[in-house]
């Protein structure tokens, strides 16, 4: 018997006040410890220093032989007038701690850089994390046409020296007599027409020297964005609030020439928004030589192929596409009640154009309707589209999984689950993740997975594998969210325990991805290199437009405390049936995440 909402309200209100009653107590407790002095900020001691040359994290099996390319996996990529090599050895610089050592965060300058390549700033990382960090260095490529300044016509160099640093924050309080173990933080000051590119820490209120690191000429650079807060301090840890963030390239996707150089950026009153002091590099080699080829991208298929892994209640599984068609899908266009059947490659489709709503595709009707929408594991395969990634230093492998239906949603409510009768369900049903691969050295870095309306990155070392290199997928029940480890996520509140449920286990339902795939498309090989599919061309609806009836949801989840549930998914709210894989948003560009 369905709960009434009035049912579910209550149920609501009950748990929003115990977990509010439970914030106060917490906030009570932690203004007790600051009282009395049980949490602050300091310093460590330079006679109590982590290794100088921390251990790196490895996958699981050494990396294969790849087949012959041009510059992929070769150790370092060439950007036009530079060339950037991936450097991991460190030297420990400095750390800051709270008493629990595992939130600090360690600051390392980069060590053992090859000759004629100069550092660019340092790099940190939080110590509750393996280590597996790099920062490029680069070098000057000599090349016949050197820029010149216009009006002096002197050649001017893509790499030189700082003018000055200006110190930007230190732990230091100003004392002269505790500056053993304090950390100071500098932005090197560019030449005019130049941009730096990371900072400098040292444990000494001493400037370091201006040959210590080099600047780039703007030209070669690209706006960058603060991305992750790696630290935090804030004011009752210091007199100065102040922040250390990882960056990335504001303009990225498959047509963004930024390149991340892994260094970090830092200030004590940043306004989001606000263009950093900083950039990053910018890859100006129009071929992106370090980009795989076709064997090169075959060979990584078949070494990092994650096993997607369907809960073993799964009732709505995946297709191939053209099981899809061969049994029974039709293609709908507006004003006519009658379908037509589609060609099994999908070349009787219309391709180009714009979603206008003027066609769609549907389950066929009678008795192979039910059939269709439990989709045929056998055939089903995983669709693949691979492009650059932060400048083609980095390749993007999505891959594309299609489900004939999704299934209704599953409401959590604190322990008690309502179902949502229809409401989340949909026809064509097309859910991805995505591997990204360093160009470097051909190392899979981490996954993206897309769950709904969003995703998350994960890296190397939390995913879980299966063989070797082979990390596991896990698609949700109904919803087909793809997630990194078996379990209960909760998209909606997960503090309040209120949201969809997304069951993930491991089953006899599976889909091998390193062996059952397809490539359909890599477009920065060039034309006809790899054959799109007619259907990939369909730019309008996978399924028809569903409204639903959400009179049955709480009024909560509705009105006025939406902003406690922005995260719910849109489809229960009502959705037009879904768009195929070239009409999303991260096709061209990157992963919401």
């Amino acid at each position: 018997m369905m709960p009434t909402i009035l049912e579910i309200i209550v149920v609501v209100v009950i748990i929003i006040i115990i977990i509010k009653s439970f914030r106060l107590q917490s906030l009570l407790l932690r203004s007790k410890q600051e009282m009395f002095g049980c949490q602050r900020f300091y310093r460590k001691r330079t006679d109590q220093l982590a290794p100088s040359e921390p251990q790196t994290f490895s996958l699981r099996a050494p990396l294969p032989p790849w087949p012959q390319g041009q510059g992929f996996a070769l150790g370092k990529i060439n950007l036009g007038e530079l060339e950037a090599v991936k450097v991991s050895r460190f030297k420990f610089i400095w750390s800051s701690n709270t008493q629990d050592e595992k939130k600090g965060v360690t600051f390392y300058k980069p060590i053992g850089i090859p000759d004629g390549f100069y550092s660019l700033g340092y790099y940190c990382q939080s110590n509750d994390q393996p280590f597996r960090g790099f920062v490029l260095v680069a070098r000057e490529i000599p090349s016949k046409s050197e820029s010149t300044h216009i009006s002096t016509g002197i050649a001017s160099p893509a790499l030189r020296e700082p003018v000055d640093y200006t110190l930007v924050w230190s732990s230091n309080d100003g004392s002269e007599e505790r500056l053993q173990g304090c950390g100071f933080f500098w932005l090197p000051q560019p030449p005019e027409g130049y941009k730096s590119i990371g900072y400098l820490v040292t444990c000494s209120p001493k400037k370091p020297k201006l040959d210590k690191v080099r600047c780039v000429r703007a030209d070669l650079t690209e706006r960058c964005e603060n991305y992750q807060v790696i630290l935090d301090v804030g004011t009752r840890f210091s007199e100065f609030p102040f922040q250390v963030w990882s960056t990335r390239p504001s303009h990225r996707g498959m047509l963004g020439r930024g390149v991340s150089v892994w260094t970090f950026s830092c200030n004590s009153c940043w306004v989001p928004g606000q263009e950093l002091p900083i950039a990053c590099l910018k890859n100006l080699d129009p071929t992106l030589h370090a980009m795989p080829n076709c064997d090169q991208i075959h060979a990584l298929i078949n070494h990092y192929g994650p096993t997607v892994f369907f809960h073993p209640d799964e009732i709505y599984m995946p297709s191939s596409v053209s099981w899809f068609f061969e049994n029974g899908a039709l293609l709908f266009r507006k004003g006519d009640s009658v379908g037509q059947s589609i060609d099994v490659d999908g070349s009787n489709l219309p391709s180009g154009g714009r979603n206008d709503g003027k066609f769609w595709i549907d389950l066929p009707s009678g008795d192979r309707k039910n059939s269709v929408k439990s989709g045929n594991l056998g055939s089903a395969k995983l669709y693949v589209h691979v492009k650059p990634a932060l400048g083609g230093t980095f390749t993007d492998i999505a891959m594309w999984i299609f489900c004939p239906f999704n299934g209704p949603a599953t409401l959590k409510v604190g322990v008690m689950n309502y179902s949502l009768g229809k409401i989340g369900q949909h026809v064509g049903d097309w859910e991805h993740f995505t591997l990204r691969i360093c160009n470097f050295t051909g190392e899979l870095w981490s996954i993206y997975f897309s769950q709904h309306s969003g995703g998350v990155w994960v890296n190397a070392y939390d995913l879980e594998y299966i063989q070797g290199n082979k990390a596991i997928v896990y698609s949700s029940k109904n919803g087909h969210a793809t997630f990194p480890h078996p379990g209960t996520y909760i998209q909606g509140s997960g503090k309040l325990g209120l949201g969809i449920r997304n069951d993930v286990a491991r089953s006899n339902f599976f889909v091998d991805s390193s062996t059952r795939y397809e490539l359909v498309a890599a477009e920065y090989l060039g034309d006809g290199v790899v054959s799109e599919p007619g259907w990939l061309q369909f730019m309008r609806k996978w399924g028809p437009t569903i409204v639903y009836d959400v009179s049955i949801l709480p009024l909560v989840l509705r009105y006025s405390m939406a902003n406690i549930f922005i995260k719910l998914p849109v489809e229960l709210y009502g959705e037009e049936g879904p768009t195929g894989p070239k009409e999303k948003n991260n096709w061209v560009g990157d992963e919401r995440g």
